[in-house]
């Protein structure tokens, strides 16, 4: 068994992945297996330029058809960023970060090219929305990865849809235009640490897909994952739930999941343009 990434993928999964045969050391793919979320950030500016190269880094990934479906609000103005982080007090790196990017998914623009060159049509439909929100998220993506190459911290930002409203009026949304998550960027204050993942048993599936094995899979991440980072003294509101004998993720998660988020973001979206129709064929 070749020993190429066997420290970088027991810190990502805590185990091996039976890495068979030859393959290729490539210094970037250790960096993606060791990456880690950020959200304390040194006192040192992020210069424009870079992060305008980390845009343009952002905007090459891959798009839906072309249509290139993704926008990018870049939050300078200190009282919008002020008040767009009071909606959210219990994460402070919302305003603290150096640099506070809003990728938005941007199904309005589509219509406007339409406009423009004289095809009319609707992109308000369940594919419209999907193809725009699949291009924000690959875009996020590749900023995140773009940022941690060149040695910044990342930490995206998805309970902006909580507060759909008064986000949207904020940032000056129009119809057919949401966000799909921001992302705090900066140079680390501290090293962070690397968040397990889930082994490839449970997400990878060979021709079909195949439950079957989850529950003893799942076991033995809660307890690798205990190993290393016990939350077992913080408990997910003991008083509805109940104190667990051993407490790992999946029960964290389980009850975290409970509590549904996104609240009133359907009911936005559909008064901004989306009716999540179906589309209509294309006429013969």
């Amino acid at each position: 068994m070749t020993e190429t990434y066997r420290d970088e993928l027991r810190a990502r999964f805590g185990l091996d992945l039976g890495l068979d045969g030859e393959v290729p050391d490539d210094a970037w793919l250790r960096r993606v297996l060791l990456r880690r979320t950020q959200r304390r950030y040194a006192d040192r500016p992020v210069p424009e330029s870079l992060v305008r190269l980390l845009l343009a880094a952002a905007f090459s990934a891959s798009s839906k058809s072309d249509f290139q479906q993704a926008s990018v609000i870049w939050l300078k103005d200190r009282v919008r960023r002020d008040r767009l982080a009071a909606l959210f007090p219990d994460m402070p790196w919302i305003g603290a970060a150096p640099v506070f990017l809003v990728f938005v998914g941007d199904a309005r623009r589509l219509e406007k090219l339409g406009e423009l060159r004289g095809h009319r049509q609707s992109n308000r439909t369940l594919e419209g929305f999907f193809n725009a929100t699949i291009d924000a998220a690959l875009a996020l993506q590749t900023c995140t990865l773009a940022a941690e190459t060149l040695g910044l911290g990342c930490c995206p930002i998805s309970v902006l849809r909580n507060r759909i409203a008064e986000v949207a009026e904020i940032l000056e949304l129009p119809d057919k235009v949401f966000p799909v998550a921001g992302l705090c960027l900066g140079y680390p204050a501290q090293p962070g640490f690397i968040s397990m993942r889930l082994p490839l048993d449970a997400t990878v599936h060979i021709d079909r897909y195949d439950e079957a094995g989850l529950p003893a899979v799942v076991d033995g991440y809660d307890k690798r994952r205990d190993a290393r980072h016990s939350i077992r003294d913080r408990q997910r509101a003991p008083e509805r739930f109940g104190t667990a004998d051993f407490y790992g993720w999946s029960e964290d998660k389980a009850r975290q999941a409970m509590n549904p988020e996104g609240v009133g973001f359907a009911a936005w979206l559909r008064a901004h343009g989306f009716t999540f129709d179906e589309p209509e064929p294309a006429p013969r």
